[in-house]
């Protein structure tokens, strides 16, 4: 009897854990910018996580496990997807903004890994039948490396990175660090898929055309800068 349960044992590890965020950034981009991305069959091992230029963004999540996820673009990388992103999403491409350094191209690709991360969330509490929760992404534009400390978060790290390829071939890069952890599977259950993936559009729609009073958004501006400073005091930069 027990020979029979240890073959029929379901184990869920770190690079499957990596495998469903890796497919969460290719959903996610795919539908927001209508173009193909997909990622390496090969993952690194590595010994510590970084914020790369151009563009680094990052995202903790806590709860039924921890980690620290970091999405690593270049310039070009950036405004490919941050153009396709916005003209699916009708804007005329004389209005686009012209440098990755602009504000207009972080907020847009900060909510995309806030889509990325929530779409992964979700396949967690539906596949693992586990909470974990998350920080609002931080986007940050920067012209060196910069290490990132999750000693603090976790017991056992474990890092890797992954290879991304968009439509024009240009690349970036998935560094996730996560606590060394696997799930094993006790008895059937059905998983709940998400119905309709365009959902993701629909929701940025209605965030992008719900616009705050100054006061207000200005009150919130300050708190995101004060939340903003205070992790990155915590990751040790």
């Amino acid at each position: 009897m027990s020979d029979t349960r240890q073959e029929s044992t379901v184990v869920y590890g770190t690079e499957d854990l990596l495998t469903s965020l890796c497919n969460s950034v290719t959903r996610v981009l795919n539908v927001a910018t209508q173009c193909e991305v997909h990622y390496s069959g090969m993952v690194q091992r590595i010994s510590k996580i970084c914020l790369k230029p151009d563009i680094g963004c990052f995202v903790l999540f806590d709860g039924g496990f921890s980690g620290l996820v970091v999405l690593n673009f270049s310039a070009q990388t950036a405004m490919e997807l941050y153009e396709s992103y916005m003209l699916n999403m009708g804007m005329p491409k004389s209005e686009l903004a012209h440098s990755h350094t602009s504000d207009e191209v972080s907020d847009i690709m900060g909510e995309l890994m806030n889509q990325i991360v929530g779409d992964f969330t979700g396949k967690v509490r539906r596949e693992l039948q586990t909470h974990i929760t998350q920080n609002q992404p931080k986007m940050l534009v920067i012209n060196k490396q910069v290490a990132l400390s999750v000693d603090t978060h976790l017991d056992k790290p474990e890092a890797r990175r992954v290879t991304f390829y968009t439509a024009r071939n240009n690349i970036f890069y998935l560094e996730l660090a996560i606590d060394h952890t696997e799930f094993i599977k006790l008895h059937d259950f059905e998983v709940n898929e998400v119905t309709n993936p365009d959902e993701l559009i629909a929701q940025t729609h209605a965030a992008q055309n719900a616009k705050l009073p100054t006061a207000e958004a200005a009150a919130e501006a300050s708190a995101d800068a004060l939340e903003h400073e205070a992790l990155l005091k915590s990751l040790g930069m």
